[in-house]
């Protein structure tokens, strides 16, 4: 058995004694520049000239028979030949019956379902760009992502039709609906279903030759609250995407192995695609090596464990609330959790506690490993080395990227220095859509993107991540900005002002807390206000504790102060 690991250089030197393994282009050297930049230990990365659609079947012919998605819950599934066939006949009727043309965006509003990649991959390979949309989002808040995104089409399925309705006329919007229905549904009036887009062997493919993308321009455009504020549009390139596939592909920090005639790995699908975590790591990147997705497309806990075991799944990415329910829930059996080999925690900081809380109902020990990302970087901007037995830190710079730990007057800092933490790298954003102010206020002049969370490296530049700067709201891993909340509440027609803070709570991470203001002669009971946002809101960002104060704390500058309210109420 391989000893407890703690430093890079003991990775590296324990994968040298293990040829299967390769370690190939990993620098014997502590990550610490001498100008206080932390540098990839790895070997720098070449990024491939061609679009993301291009790069995810570049390797087709090697397994055109095997799955590349498959539904948990139903079976039905595609194989990669019939997948590429059918997202190729979906591309052309875009540009035909549409009119989609080079750099439209389209809004895809699906859960993890099979036909997923499809959708993807024919709007990139039409011209397009995907703007994907959180389907547990109500009317309202599709309505603004559409107007913001400004979408040509959107992509639901037949049992959101009626919500998807609803946004439009709230956006006044008159655009094609295409919904991906089941075996059996029928087609609800005024919408096209997928199925008859993909299937349709009398369009004319030739149209596609018109399509002019490249690498440097965008072709995913998730929404994300940034450091602060209101979601904003992140321009993703083909190049973005590709850089992080790449990086993600070093030997020593690799999730997955090689897809041969005999072997073929499996990874759940748990993580929504529509978030970037999802749509990057799991879904392109696992693509782009042959790789089978078993979609759930809600998580409920019994069918995920069985799924875990029918399955053989051997790869699973998560998130915080994820590990503990397996590390908890009496349907968790060691059983069930026999075939997992690599299990990949993100979007939130997990403690090495509950990791190995994992290993005890697991009964033995994962290859259990933590990075680190934004929407804003692909995603990944730091991964824990192969065998690396340290799960409270997430690891160094992946290749070709480097970090910078600053205090608030941007002075660098050193080891075991706290500070917020800066990115530079191929695989971060072109910027924000249509936002120059916030552009300016997340990149400093020599291109570093500040991430607003606080973290700690280690004197060989291991990194933990301590605290957020940002004042984003993190529940199940989602982000839930406080200012949209705060924008809900203010629309109440008693409510004069309001703040919103994120406080602990021991199963989703945090949960948002509201402090209002009411009108003068309101009495207006906490309930209501409630319930007039849960009607606006999704259900991760539905507000359950309300505090009536006489005036929400604010600086000089008018911008609300978060921290006195935790200090006196929390």
């Amino acid at each position: 058995m391989l000893k407890k690991i703690k430093s890079i250089n003991s990775v590296i030197n324990v994968l040298e004694n293990l040829p299967k393994f390769g370690c190939s282009g990993a620098r014997r050297l502590n990550a610490w520049a001498q100008d206080r930049v932390i540098k990839s230990p790895f070997k720098d990365i070449e990024i491939p000239n061609c679009t993301l659609y291009e790069y995810v079947w570049q390797n087709l012919e090697k397994w055109p028979e095997r799955t590349v998605s498959i539904c948990a819950l139903t079976g039905r599934g595609y194989t990669y030949e019939q997948a590429f066939k059918l997202s190729h006949t979906f591309a052309a009727n875009l540009r035909t019956k549409f009119k989609l043309r080079d750099g439209d965006t389209v809004a895809v509003m699906l859960p993890n379902i099979p036909d997923y990649p499809l959708v993807a991959l024919g709007i990139m390979e039409a011209g397009g760009i995907i703007s994907t949309i959180n389907p547990a989002y109500t009317a309202y808040e599709i309505h603004r992502q559409l107007l913001m995104s400004n979408s040509k089409i959107i992509v639901a399925t037949s049992g959101l039709v009626n919500i998807v309705k609803e946004a439009l006329k709230l956006a006044k919007l008159n655009i094609p609906v295409i919904i991906v229905k089941n075996n059996g549904e029928v087609t609800p009036e005024g919408v096209v279903a997928f199925n008859e887009l993909a299937e349709d062997v009398h369009v004319d493919i030739s149209c596609l030759k018109e399509v002019r993308r490249g690498v440097n321009d965008v072709c995913f455009l998730p929404y994300s609250s940034g450091t602060t504020g209101l979601p904003k549009g992140v321009m993703l390139s083909n190049k973005n995407l590709i850089a992080n596939c790449e990086q993600i592909n070093e030997p020593l920090i690799k999730c997955h192995n090689e897809t041969t005639v005999s072997h073929q790995d499996v990874v759940m699908c748990v993580l929504p695609f529509f978030h970037i975590y999802g749509a990057s790591v799991l879904m392109f990147h696992k693509m782009s090596q042959g790789i089978k997705l078993v979609t759930l497309p809600k998580f409920q806990p019994e069918v995920f464990f069985d799924a875990l075991q029918k399955y053989k799944a051997n790869i699973l990415f998560v998130a915080p609330p994820l590990v503990i329910t397996m590390a908890t829930h009496p349907a968790g059996t060691w059983e069930k959790f026999q075939h997992l080999e690599i299990v990949i925690n993100g979007a939130a900081p997990l403690a090495d506690t509950d990791a190995e809380r994992f290993f005890t109902r697991c009964k033995r020990k994962l290859d259990f490993r933590q990075g680190y990302g934004l929407t804003e970087t692909a995603p990944v901007v730091t991964m824990s080395p192969r065998y690396m037995e340290n799960y409270g830190c997430v690891g160094y710079p992946i290749p070709s990227t480097e970090l910078k730990i600053v205090d608030t007057d941007m002075k660098s800092l050193g080891p075991n220095e706290k500070g917020e933490l800066l990115v530079r790298g191929p695989q971060v954003m072109l910027g924000y859509l249509g936002n120059p102010q916030a552009n300016a206020e997340s990149f400093t002049q020599d291109g570093w993107y500040k991430t607003g969370d606080l973290v700690v490296a280690d004197e060989t530049g291991n990194v933990t991540i301590s605290d957020r700067l940002k004042e984003l709201i993190k529940v199940k891993g989602y982000q839930v900005p406080p200012a949209e909340l705060e924008a809900v509440l203010r629309e109440h027609p008693d409510v004069k002002d309001a703040a919103v803070v994120g406080i602990p709570h021991p199963t989703t991470g945090e949960t948002p807390k509201a402090f209002v203001v009411l009108k003068s002669n309101c009495n207006t009971k906490a309930k209501e206000i409630c319930e007039f946002v849960d009607k606006k809101v999704a259900s991760y960002k539905r507000i359950d504790d309300i505090v009536f104060i006489d005036s929400v704390p604010k600086s000089s500058a008018g911008k609300i102060l978060r921290r006195v309210l935790k200090e006196k109420y929390c």
